[in-house]
């Protein structure tokens, strides 16, 4: 072989190359996405399946027998949070303040589950209420090391 055809050989053999290197990068890139995605998945569907749960309780502790149409009936914001029950024993929506659940997935994910419960402003859900109103804002954050940005959603609870 002389000169001009070993230089074309080690031109193609680098051509070669990175065309090999840049199609395992972009195939790598996808899985990891691919993977992503499916964690967020997951991570939405356990702040979804709370707040499902959520919603078949009642509005408050005070309300279980007999509703009310008086605010200062309801449970004050500073007690909001189970009464003595444990999580099997919840009959009411704000027993979820600030309630905290570790779980481990089939794979080797894992997520942090944390419910926030509080009074908001009949006119803004927005604005959080240190007075009893009758609507409660539930906000399920879920994180985990797998996740960039913890996920959160919540939803708006009214009584009347």
């Amino acid at each position: 072989m002389n000169g001009i055809q070993s230089f074309l050989a080690i031109g193609a053999i680098s051509f070669l190359t990175l065309t090999s290197l840049s199609f395992n990068s972009a195939l790598l890139e996808s899985t990891t996405v691919e993977v992503e995605n499916k964690v967020y998945l997951t991570a939405f569907s356990l702040a979804d399946d709370l707040i499902e749960e959520i919603k078949e309780k009642q509005y408050d502790e005070k309300t279980l027998v007999f509703p009310t149409t008086n605010r200062s009936n309801l449970t004050p914001s500073l007690s909001l949070g189970p009464e003595s029950e444990t999580y099997y024993q919840f009959d009411d929506m704000d027993d979820y303040n600030n309630y905290t659940r570790h779980i481990v997935a089939p794979y080797v994910e894992t997520y942090d589950i944390v419910c926030k419960v509080n009074y908001v402003h009949e006119d803004d859900s927005n604005v959080i209420s240190t007075n009893q109103t009758f609507h409660k804002r539930v906000e399920v954050s879920v994180s985990s090391p797998y996740l960039r940005h913890d996920v959160k959603l919540s939803f708006i609870f009214t009584h009347k």
